[in-house]
Order: C-alpha cells, then sequence, then structure tokens
C-alpha cells in the first residue's frame, strides 16, 4: 500500500511542479514585459496575451524530468527541507542555462534577461513553496497513523533498541514498528514475531513495506541467511551495521575490484570545487570586511595603546588547516604577561584592562583575524583554532578532536553560534565542529554568518574595571579555548 501511495504522491507532485513552473514563466513574463516594461507588442507578451502558453508548459514538462534526474520524486521522510532546496535550486539553474542556450542558438533577440531571472526566481519560490506544504501535510497525516510505512526490525541488540528509540522520538516520519525477529525475546522492543529461520513465512505476505537488519557483531553469521530470506520474498532490506558509531552521517564509498571502501569521515570541503567556492568566499569577504570594519580597529589600536604599555597586536601560535603551526592576531586585551601559550582567560581575570576588556565583550580584539583570513591561515567560518599546548593536552582526553584540523580554523563557527565559546564544554564544541566538517555547504556558512551578526558578536565576560592587579600563580593567559566542565 505504501508503494502505490509513493507512485501516486509522486505523480501528483511532477503535475504540480510542471504547473508551477508554466505559472512562474507566464508571470515572470507579464510582470517583467507587460508591467515593468509596458511593452505589449512584444512577441512574448503576446503569447501570454493570447493564452498559447504550450512552450510554458513544454519548459514545465522538461524541468520535471531534470527534478527526476535530480532524485526530487520520490520518499523524502528522512531527508532536510534545506537539502531538498539546494538540489531544487540547482535543478532550476540547470534549465535556467538550458533557456539561455536555446534562445541564444535561436537569437531569440526579443528575450528580455529580466524574464529569465524573474522566472528562475518565481519558479523556485513557487516550487519550494509547494513541497514546504506537502511536508506539513504528510507529516500531519503520519502523526495521526495515515501514510505508515510498516517495518519489520531483526535483532534485539542495542542498534535494534537505538533504532526503535529514534522512530518514537520522530512520529513525523511515519515508520511503523510490527515487532522483531530475534533468536530470544526482550522486553521492551514491541512484538516478538519469531526466530530468524521464521523470517520467510513473515515476509510471504505484502504486510511488510521495509526490513530493518540490525545484527549486533556476534550474529553476522545470520546475515547471509536473512539477507536471502529478504530477497527471496522481494522485501526492500536496510541494514545497521555494527560499527554504526564510526560511520559519518554521509559516508562515501569507493570500489576496488570486488571490495567496497567506506569513507569514515566525509569532508565536502575535500572536493575541489567546494574548497574553492569557500577560499574565494573568505577572500571577497575578509576584503570587505577589512574595509568595512578599518575605523573601528583605527580607534581599537589607539585604545589599546593608551590603555597599558606593549604592543597593539597580540600575536600567538595557533594550529590550523593539517596542524599547522600559524601566527593568529588580536587586538592585546591584557597587560603582557609570561603565560599566554599555557593558560585561559577567566570571567573575572585580573590582566584584563578596562580597555581589553571592553573590546572583548563586543569582539572587537577578534577584528586583526580577517588579515588571517586573507593570508590562508584561517577561514572566516570554521573551528575555532587552539594554541599548540592545548591541543597536545585536548587530544589525548577528547574523543576526535584533532578531527577539527582537516579544515581551515575560523573567525566564527557552528560550535560558537550555539552557545560553545568561553568557559563551555570542549566536547560539545568538538562535536558541533565535526557535524560543521562534515555538514558544510556555502549555505551553511552564510547561515551561521547571520547567526553571528544577530546573536553571536558579544561575549557574555563581564566588563573589567580593575587597574591594577598581579598574574594569578596559576598562569591565566591570553589564550580563551573552551574550557571542560569540571
Amino acid at each position: 500500500m505504501i508503494r502505490k501511495n509513493q507512485r501516486l504522491l509522486n505523480i501528483v507532485n511532477c503535475l504540480l511542479d510542471i504547473s508551477l513552473i508554466a505559472l512562474a514563466y507566464l508571470l515572470a513574463v507579464w510582470l517583467w514585459l507587460g508591467v515593468y516594461r509596458d511593452n505589449l507588442v512584444n512577441p512574448a507578451v503576446v503569447l501570454l496575451r493570447t493564452g498559447a502558453f504550450l512552450p510554458a508548459v513544454c519548459y514545465g514538462v522538461i524541468m520535471a524530468a531534470i527534478y527526476y534526474a535530480f532524485k526530487l520524486y520520490g520518499s523524502f521522510r528522512f531527508s532536510t527541507l534545506l537539502d531538498e532546496t539546494v538540489a531544487l535550486m540547482k535543478a532550476n539553474l540547470l534549465g535556467l542555462l538550458l533557456i539561455g542556450m536555446v534562445l541564444y542558438l535561436t537569437r531569440a533577440v526579443d528575450f528580455s534577461r529580466g524574464v529569465l531571472v524573474l522566472f528562475y526566481v518565481f519558479s523556485t519560490v513557487l516550487v519550494v513553496a509547494k513541497r514546504v506544504t506537502v511536508r506539513r501535510i504528510l507529516r500531519h497525516y503520519r502523526m495521526l497513523g495515515y501514510n505508515l510505512k510498516h517495518v519489520l526490525i531483526v535483532g534485539n541488540g542495542r542498534l535494534a533498541f537505538e533504532y526503535l528509540d529514534s522512530l518514537r522520538r520522530n512520529p513525523q516520519y511515519g515508520y511503523n514498528v510490527l515487532g522483531y525477529v530475534a533468536a530470544s525475546e526482550k522486553p521492551g522492543l514491541g512484538k516478538h514475531l519469531g526466530r530468524y529461520e521464521d523470517l520467510p513465512d513473515l515476509l510471504a505476505g505484502p504486510t511488510v513495506d521495509e526490513v530493518i537488519v540490525a545484527l549486533e557483531p556476534h550474529e553476522t553469521r545470520f546475515m547471509n541467511t536473512i539477507i536471502a530470506s529478504c530477497e527471496k520474498q522481494g522485501a526492500k532490506i536496510r541494514i545497521i551495521p555494527f560499527y554504526n558509531d564510526f560511520i559519518p552521517s554521509r559516508p562515501t564509498v569507493d570500489v576496488i575490484g570486488s571490495v567496497k571502501l567506506i569513507s569514515i569521515r566525509t569532508i565536502p570541503l575535500d572536493n575541489m570545487l567546494n574548497a574553492a567556492l569557500k577560499r574565494a568566499m573568505d577572500v571577497v569577504g575578509s576584503l570587505v570586511l577589512i574595509v568595512l570594519t578599518s575605523p573601528i580597529m583605527l580607534v581599537a589600536a589607539i585604545g589599546v595603546k593608551l590603555s597599558s604599555p606593549g604592543p597593539i597586536l597580540f600575536r600567538q601560535e595557533r594550529v590550523g588547516l593539517n596542524k599547522k603551526i600559524f601566527t593568529m592576531y588580536k587586538f592585546r586585551s591584557m597587560r603582557v604577561n609570561t603565560s599566554q601559550d599555557t593558560g585561559w582567560t577567566q570571567d573575572a581575570d585580573p590582566r584584563k584592562t578596562w580597555f581589553g576588556s571592553l573590546i572583548r565583550k563586543c569582539s572587537i580584539d577578534e577584528l586583526p583575524q580577517f588579515f588571517n583570513v586573507l593570508k590562508g591561515d584561517m577561514s572566516l567560518i570554521g573551528p575555532r583554532p587552539e594554541i599548540p599546548h592545548f591541543v597536545e593536552q585536548f587530544k589525548e582526553t577528547v574523543p576526535l578532536y584533532m578531527v577539527k584540523h582537516q579544515v581551515r580554523p575560523g573567525i566564527t563557527g557552528w560550535a560558537q553560534v550555539n552557545g560553545f565559546r568561553g568557559d563551555t564544554s570542549i566536547e560539545g564544541r568538538i562535536q558541533c565542529d565535526i557535524w560543521y566538517i562534515e555538514n558544510w555547504s556555502i549555505f551553511l556558512d552564510i547561515k551561521i554568518v547571520f547567526m553571528t551578526i544577530f546573536g553571536g558578536l558579544f561575549n557574555k565576560e563581564h566588563l573589567q574595571t580593575g587597574h591594577t592587579a598581579q598574574p594569578p600563580e596559576s598562569g591565566q593567559g591570553e589564550a580563551k579555548p573552551d574550557k571542560p566542565n569540571q
């Protein structure tokens, strides 16, 4: 039943897309040429007024084929709206390039580029809005118990319980667990339907839409029998590997002969095009920000010089991309001390100057790092870099800590906009950093920029007003790493 519903939904989705794309074309022509240009003799406007919109419908059919090639027709129970939107934008851009190519080859000089721009915007907005609406309607009905996928779990270990718990916490996915098959019965996993040898009989009917194989390491000897039983009955199989904890959310698989190699850490920035795009954004962004913030940096430099003796800039070694050491720049916010490479600051650190406390509060002390970005040592967005002293400590005590060095460090990042800055959990920060590394996209970077502007510019440190204090014996330095909870 679920397969029939999915096919019907795909057909309806396709027809709606064709209609919306045709509507977007007609709307763009009318608004740009008929209203903005008041050009009623343009062939495109005549086409619109006479109702001969067959080319618009034909293009809608072509776009539906492109959407199919981009795998935009199918089940989106587990995918995010952002992933679907990005795929739609790419598909529409490809369609726009096709239109431009056809217009160039046919030398259609009467067609306006403004229409193309409006058409791209309208078609993207209308199709995304439709898909948002469809998602909400489907989730609503799934919550009510309709449009469900009926699954059978094979196994009764930790992985099976984790899978069931995930479904229970996300009823909007629309999965109904019929029960489980295992060598023995365990409470809390639902109805025990039998042992592994009973699987062929359980799959004989049309009740099961999907089989979830969640065997533990000591049960892998049953894998061949279980898969053979499922394939004999034509049942769809999904496998939760017993090394599930080590697999990233988006793994890549390489094939060498008959051997499949799963990459444990998939990094989008390993792609040359993605890396070039991010670097271009860093160069342009840092240049623009240096120009825009130059008056603030000038005032900050004067303030630092007048507030206490010592250099204007604070230079410190940090660990960057591929564990390479680089010199990071900041405006000096503390009195010169000898413990800058082995300690971190506290909220009420006696060595902070009154002006240093102010610029730290507003993150102005970080502005010279735009030059680090321009040099290529850092990125605008990425995991915050740490000093070598703490890197050596954390790599022994914090799991996966060194993974962050597979990308350029950043001035701000996913961890910072989610509250992990200053005296917060280093484990929480690393989790955020790894999620960012594995899920990077240009849209995620833009999102982090806006989250930083509207919520992450100000530190939670209190302003320091004291002027005479000696460094503590434990030596708290200029560096501001994330301190583990104690």
